[in-house]
């Protein structure tokens, strides 16, 4: 085996424009679906922080079965009662990952700036909730870009009365920070019920279809606009690792129906339809490419293994003649491509690591499509789609040498040494 590795490496070396422009191909192609990998890769955790942390919506988000369909039109009906709120959060409280749960109530109305009025819609909720919500939402290298730092939301604990407005919205009605609005809304029962509240802090939604209406008010406000005290649609759970998603709502779900409890538990990915679509659409994207590139290695490595038997046929007639068996002119030339392939691979990474690198630090940064504002363009390094593509890569890579090889070991030996 020793000696078939030192015969395939100096078979290489015969003709090192083609070993090298083989190798090139492979590592460029190699370099060019690690580097997506790793973009999509970062662009999958930034979605997922920003559904769970940055929209708020919390790993897990507990409800009466029947409020997200019949609850539209008769919310009441479907609303968690106070009674409900504390006995459902005192049981999920004592579980293990278990790291906040809040009561939410939703609502809609129109926002007046006392001379024009536009339709808005609002999330009502506690103070704290929300700073816990949006703690750790953005990495090192987000917060050092400064792209995000619109995105913070911020409620007053000691002011229910202060709301927070999306930056459209302040826009269209030209309010100001600390000056006062106007919010009219239904309350459960259907009476209209109106009040004053002052502009706190605005924030950029990140999605361009709701900057223009968004707004998040503190639990207590929505409560007596709505005159639904100590009552809730829904609570946001927050679990302190987000791999235990899957399992804690199983969990949570089979504990709260044997407490007697018909609730249903949905997870953020259920509740994030763009992280889907984005996760869908990237999914395709990235198995399109690695297509393209591995139908390029296949073709490159079969073209100079085969170019490659042509000219050593004599060679291979003489490997013969002293006693080497088809089986080893075989091994040989495919231990030729899988060396090649290998240091094609290794060559790719270094490529990757540093254009990773030169990408990262140059604070590169776009507009994503449907967004308000910009993001930064960063690529991490995806081990388990390296680790797929090297393997996947080397198998291929050798694979394509077989045929070449297959077709030469048939050959009479005489016929190999008459070669020319």
């Amino acid at each position: 085996m020793k000696n078939m590795f030192k015969l395939a490496l100096r078979g290489l070396m015969r003709n090192r424009r083609r070993s090298m422009m083989t190798l090139l191909a492979i590592a460029f192609g190699f370099s060019a679906i690690t580097l997506f990998a790793g973009y999509t890769h970062n662009v999958y955790d930034g979605l997922s922080r920003q559904s769970i942390k940055g929209e708020m919506l919390g790993h897990l988000t507990l409800s009466k079965r029947g409020m997200r369909k019949e609850g539209k039109l008769d919310p009441e009906r479907y609303l968690l009662t106070a009674n409900e709120v504390d006995a459902i959060t005192k049981l999920l409280k004592d579980e293990k990952h278990v790291e906040m749960v809040s009561p939410r109530l939703a609502m809609s109305g129109l926002v007046s700036n006392g001379r024009a009025s536009t339709i808005f819609i609002a999330e009502g909720i506690e103070p704290s909730a929300m700073e816990r919500l949006q703690k750790d939402v953005l990495t090192d290298a987000e917060k050092k870009s400064g792209l995000y730092s619109e995105l913070k939301k911020q409620l007053d604990p000691a002011r229910p009365e202060v709301v927070d407005l999306s930056e459209g919205l302040v826009e269209m009605l030209h309010l100001t920070a600390g000056g006062q609005a106007q919010v009219l809304v239904n309350t459960l029962s259907g009476q209209a019920n109106a009040l004053d509240v002052i502009v706190g802090h605005s924030f950029n939604t990140g999605n361009a279809g709701s900057n223009d209406k968004f707004a998040f008010v503190s639990l207590a406000l929505a409560r007596t606009l709505l005159d639904a005290e100590g009552r809730a649609d829904r609570l946001t759970i927050l679990l302190d690792e987000v791999s235990q998603t899957e399992v804690m709502r199983d969990r949570l779900q089979a504990k709260l129906k044997a407490a007697g409890f018909d609730v249903e538990i949905m997870t953020w990915q259920d509740l994030s339809d763009f992280y889907n679509q984005a996760h869908g659409m990237f999914d395709m994207i990235f198995s399109f490419i690695f297509s393209i590139v591995l139908t390029v290695v296949v073709m490159s490595v079969a073209n100079s293994m085969g170019m490659t038997v042509i000219e050593r046929t004599r060679e291979i007639g003489t490997l013969r003649a002293i006693g080497l068996k088809r089986s080893g002119v075989v091994k040989l030339f495919t231990t030729e491509s899988m060396l090649l392939t290998l240091i094609g691979c290794i060559t790719g990474l270094l490529i990757t690591v540093v254009v990773r690198w030169g990408i990262n630090v140059a604070a590169i940064s776009y507009v994503p499509p449907n967004s308000a504002s910009r993001v930064p363009l960063l690529v991490d390094l995806d081990v388990g789609r390296i680790l797929f593509t090297f393997m996947l890569m080397g198998v291929v890579g050798t694979v394509a040498a077989y045929m070449p090889a297959k077709r030469a070991a048939k050959k009479d030996i005489i016929d190999a040494l008459g070669h020319v």
